[in-house]
């Protein structure tokens, strides 16, 4: 059995038994659920009935009620249980490893995106690694492997890296050529799609990138002379948290990053993560719906890092995190030699109108994706930054009107220049003024 083959019966295996172990779970928390709410009823039983003198039925019906319910939950459990099992042992329906296809990587990348971090802590043969991904497979950050996957390999690289429970094939939404694809023809680039687990801590994904960086300079075909980070959502979270762990430890490849792109991160974090962290901390209070809780509480690390967009570990490294009040979070500073540019966007036409305010982009809203609000300044500059209107957060992995004005800054094009190419003020849609953000 070759190598291709164990990974495709591996991932598959796995697949099936969390599948059937997540619903063993479910079951579980609905029982917890129906044990709390009849613990209740029979109580009112009791009290209801004793100024007739029947109260003393209540205990032999909800014996007989316990024992039933149990049973029956126990029972669906346990049939998950050896579901789990025989499905751990089936591994048909798949050419490929599910991580190598669209759908299969799509999938695997949402568990990662929800339990990330257990899969990683158990080994899991779903647990993305950190790794420089071509047509889903993984190549080696070596001077062979490089060479093969690279053939016109330049001394430009650019690394893109997706956001929480996106793969690679995220930058290819609207069916255009991506982002990197476009930077090859105009600037003489070289593609680096990255593939990471986006349940890990950010923090963690920006020491493992550091590391992989690292590696793949040193190993590139030709020598690199310039490196440019483009992240979606948390990607870009990820290429500062490298950045800044990098720029610490004095490695050589952060000497060569000329630019860092965030496409709608959440700098100050995400409205959805706040959220569910409050929802969880309400649901705790009340013992019917403390199952609720324990669900939204198993949360991955990386979702939780979104509450105030950490990058570091002493944002989490001791600290209890399921505390109503997250403590606040470093400010990590930006990279000193390379220009950071910015993109926010907003659902509405105008992004001062009163939903663009509250909703933004359907996921970060405006303030955090500019890195800046009343009480934090990242430190961007307003020059660097652009906004589009009547877009959502997944408009920026792939929309003509934000490479537009990307590749001009990427060719080293300056204000005036970039007036002269496309014959005046630089091409914007109508509301799209970083100044009105």
């Amino acid at each position: 059995m070759d190598t291709l083959e164990r990974q495709r019966r591996a991932e598959v295996r796995e697949m099936g038994r969390l599948a059937f172990a997540e619903l063993g779970d479910a079951t579980t928390g609905i029982a917890k659920v129906h044990s709390a709410v009849s613990e209740h009823l029979f109580t009112g039983f009791r009290l209801g009935l004793r100024p007739i003198g029947l109260a003393d039925f209540v205990a032999p019906a909800k014996l007989v009620h316990d024992a039933i319910a149990g049973g029956t939950y126990s029972t669906i459990a346990a049939m998950c249980d050896t579901a789990s099992e025989v499905a751990s042992q089936s591994a048909d329906g798949w050419g490929r490893p599910p991580s190598q296809t669209v759908k299969g990587s799509g999938l695997i990348a949402a568990i990662n995106g929800l339990i990330g971090d257990e899969l990683h802590a158990a080994r899991s043969p779903l647990a993305e690694p950190m790794a420089v991904r071509v047509d889903g497979a993984i190549v080696q950050p070596m001077p062979d492997a490089l060479r093969h996957a690279f053939p016109s390999a330049t001394n430009h690289l650019v690394v893109f890296l997706h956001g929480l429970m996106e793969t690679e094939s995220a930058w290819r939404i609207g069916g255009r050529p991506t982002y990197g694809a476009r930077l090859s023809d105009d600037l003489g680039a070289t593609e680096i799609q990255i593939r990471y687990n986006t349940g890990r801590h950010i923090s963690q994904n920006g020491r493992e990138l550091d590391r992989l960086l690292t590696t793949l300079v040193d190993a590139w075909p030709v020598p690199v002379r310039r490196v440019t980070l483009v992240g979606h959502s948390m990607g870009g979270l990820v290429a500062r948290s490298a950045c800044h762990r990098a720029g610490l430890e004095g490695a050589d490849w952060v000497r060569s990053v000329e630019t860092v792109v965030s496409l709608g991160s959440p700098h100050l974090g995400a409205p959805l993560a706040q959220s569910v962290h409050y929802l969880a901390a309400a649901l705790h209070l009340v013992p019917e719906s403390r199952p609720f809780a324990r669900l939204l509480r198993r949360r991955s690390a990386g979702v939780r890092d979104l509450f105030h967009g950490s990058l570091v570990d002493e944002d989490w490294s001791g600290r209890d995190l399921d505390a109503l009040r997250v403590a606040a979070v470093e400010e990590v500073p930006l990279l000193e030699h390379a220009t950071h540019l910015f993109v926010s966007a907003t659902i509405t036409r105008d992004a001062r109108h009163p939903v663009g305010r509250v909703v933004g982009d359907g996921l970060v809203l405006v303030p955090s994706a500019i890195g800046r609000n009343k009480k934090r300044h990242i430190g961007f500059r307003d020059e660097d930054g652009f906004a589009i209107s009547s877009a959502n957060h997944f408009t920026l992995l792939n929309d003509d009107t934000v490479y537009e004005w990307l590749l001009p800054r990427l060719r080293g094009v300056g204000a005036d220049e970039e007036r002269m190419l496309v014959g005046g003020d630089p091409v914007r849609p109508p509301g799209t003024d970083i100044g009105r953000c």
